[in-house]
Formats: C-alpha cells, sequence, structure tokens
C-alpha cells in the first residue's frame, strides 16, 4: 500500500500548477512496461558488487510498506548510503497525463524538493528517489545527502541516474519517480505497479544537482560517482 509522501512546500504552490485540463481528461491509464534499458555506462553488476554487505548506518530498519515488517536497513561506505528494497511509484508534483488525482488518488502537488521556478518536481519526467524523512532510525542530513543528491537506482541488469526529489514517511523506504520506474522497465501504474523487491538506490554523499529537474547533470554527475564507486576509489 503506498503512503503520500510528506511535502515541504507551502499549500499556495498548488496555484502555480497547469490549470487547463481538467483532471477527467488527464487521466490516461499508466499501465505501460516500456522497454528496458541502462543509463550510463556503468553496468548494474558493477555497482551491485559493491553493496554486496551492507555496513549499517541506521538506528533501526524501514517497512516498505505499511502494516508490513521493519526489515530495511540504512548502509554506508565511505562515498554513498544505499538501501536495497520494493519500489513504490510516487506521482506527486506537477499535474500531468500519467500523474494526476485522477489515475493516483493520493496525488499531491508539490513535493519536498521543488523544481527552480518553485513548482512541484514533474514525476512523468522526472527520475526522483523518495527518501524517508529525518527520524531516530536515520536522518539523511548527517550523511551529506539532500534535495538533489544523486542517486543510481538498480533493477535487475539496469541503471537509472536520479536525484533525491521528495520525502515520505519516517518509517518507510522504498519509492521513487513515475520517470525512474519507466526507466528501469518497471510498471509505472501508482496504484498496483512498482516492484516488490529487488531494487538498491545507491546516493552519493555530498552530491547535488542544482536546478534539482537538470536531469543530464544527473546522469553526468552520477556515472563520474558510479565508476569511482564501482572502482572502490
Amino acid at each position: 500500500m503506498r503512503v503520500p509522501s510528506l511535502t515541504l512546500a507551502a499549500a499556495g504552490v498548488a496555484l502555480l500548477a497547469p490549470a487547463a485540463l481538467s483532471e477527467d481528461a488527464l487521466a490516461v491509464p499508466p499501465r505501460e512496461r516500456p522497454p528496458a534499458r541502462s543509463e550510463g555506462a556503468v553496468a548494474a553488476t558493477e555497482l551491485l558488487s559493491r553493496v554486496g554487505e551492507c555496513h549499517q548506518i541506521s538506528r533501526g530498519r524501514y517497512r516498505t510498506d505499511a502494516g508490513h515488517r521493519a526489515t530495511v536497513p540504512v548502509c554506508g561506505t565511505r562515498d554513498a548510503v544505499f538501501w536495497k528494497a520494493d519500489m513504490d511509484i510516487d506521482c506527486d508534483g506537477q499535474r500531468t497525463a500519467h500523474c494526476n488525482r485522477a489515475t493516483d488518488p493520493a496525488f499531491a502537488a508539490a513535493t519536498a524538493y521543488p523544481e527552480s521556478d518553485g513548482r512541484g518536481l514533474n514525476a512523468e519526467t522526472l527520475p526522483y528517489i523518495v527518501i524517508p524523512a529525518p527520524s531516530r532510525i536515520w536522518d539523511h542530513r548527517g550523511d551529506g545527502v539532500r534535495g538533489g543528491s544523486v542517486a543510481a537506482v538498480v533493477y535487475r541488469d539496469r541503471v537509472q541516474y536520479a536525484v533525491v526529489g521528495d520525502v515520505g514517511p519516517r518509517d518507510l523506504i522504498g519509492e521513487a519517480s513515475y520517470a525512474t520506474a519507466r526507466g528501469l522497465g518497471i510498471s509505472t501504474d501508482p496504484n498496483h505497479g512498482g516492484a516488490p523487491s529487488g531494487v538498491t538506490y545507491i546516493v552519493f554523499k555530498g552530491s547535488r544537482v542544482k536546478p534539482v529537474e537538470d536531469h543530464a547533470a544527473a546522469v553526468a554527475t552520477g556515472e563520474r560517482l558510479a565508476r569511482l564507486f564501482a572502482a572502490g576509489q
């Protein structure tokens, strides 16, 4: 069960969202499973070889869904934090053909880290991940993770670079944008899609893309850091 992500934006952000189309007009069933692909030249196997063992840095563990047991630790190396979980689909942010209240009952018009123009991120076009809100379990700020930090998301033999774009409940982990799922060949339906397990999220400490919506910069930075991470440097 997907739980709506928290947002740090004020309610007034909603006034900046496009209002030209009604929700009914935007209600396009987001059920496509696009062809699988891998972004960049660093192979999934190279990254996964570096996250085989977990040095747990979180004080506790996270649930992947409400009502589930807490089984997921946040692990750390000198250069990155990572966790292995499921993937729920986050459609929050700008209202689009596939992300709106008609396609996603939990839709919110803002994201914790907005675009440079103040609008929420575009979940349909921008690969981003959701991190848990700071808590006694783990405070991401202490490990150099913040809005715009760069992540490599790995699923099977695929790599998708993304940014930290939203904040979710403090006890749940394992959520990413519609675009992240699409890039990995995962079903993008915010209600019934996603992946039940097998997704690895690697966030590079101290990294940051500005503006947060610049995906080309995220790919360039992510690939450079992923290559160093895979090499153990």
